[in-house]
């Protein structure tokens, strides 16, 4: 499954909604010695809202992100039924008490979907899609990202490439490059997206054809909300 298709993704702050149904928190931590936690979702409306939760291991393969089906952590309940103006929790369990050597990641996929006879003849109509990211930490609390960032142009467009050989995830975010001029590219005011820990990442960069990215370029961005710099050269390939 591939992560594009969803329709609401995790990101930062305390709490996401869409229309009725309210989730907390977006982003989930497992730290060392922790093998579980929950999500609280909260129905605002006059209705029942029914849902389906699913566990998926959340993988990169350079240009894509990947999700994979799961065992490894559990939801409870897998199926939900929240009346009116009330809340449930989703249990999510760790099954494994062997802590990694560096950052696991998974997604957790809440599907709402229609009562009984709600539906279309045929299939399952998928209102909403929440999509929470979550994280299992190793014991070592240095953990960090370590990023290589490469800028270079391909099919008369200009990409971005970033390794993360770290042992963290770097979330990036307010990304922008400047070039040796000193003019700037604002890449994103917002999140960008993820590199998950020892994985690399690519993307097509939202700028001119014709855009000067040549020679040294500054980097600057958010790295798991925290401001940081780095510099690279650009190349053609």
């Amino acid at each position: 499954m591939k992560l594009g298709m969803l329709v609401l993704s995790g990101m930062l702050g305390l709490e996401a909604s869409a229309a009725n149904l309210q989730i907390s928190p977006v982003m989930i931590i497992l730290r060392a010695g922790q093998g579980a936690t929950g999500i609280t979702m909260q129905n605002m409306g006059d209705t029942p809202v029914y849902g389906q939760v699913r566990v998926f291991l959340w993988d990169q393969n350079n240009t894509e992100d990947v999700l994979t089906p799961t065992q490894e952590v559990v939801a409870s309940p897998p199926i939900l039924q929240i009346g009116p103006k009330s809340s449930q929790i989703i249990r999510l369990v760790r099954r494994s008490s062997q802590l990694p050597s560096r950052e696991l990641s998974y997604r957790i996929l809440i599907d709402e979907i229609p009562r009984e006879g709600e539906g279309p003849a045929s299939g399952v109509d998928i209102r909403l899609r929440y999509s929470v990211p979550m994280f299992v930490q190793p014991a070592d609390e240095r953990i960090a990202p370590a990023l290589a960032w490469s800028v270079y142009r391909k099919d008369d467009h200009w990409r971005l490439k970033v390794r993360n050989s770290g042992t963290l995830r770097a979330q990036i975010g307010s990304f922008e490059l400047s070039n040796a001029r000193g003019k700037n590219f604002t890449i994103a005011e917002g999140l960008f997206g993820y590199v998950l820990a020892g994985r690399e990442r690519e993307w097509r960069l939202p700028v001119p054809a014709d855009a000067d990215l040549s020679g040294t370029l500054a980097v600057k961005a958010n790295i798991n909300a925290k401001p940081a710099t780095a510099s690279t050269v650009a190349a053609l390939e």
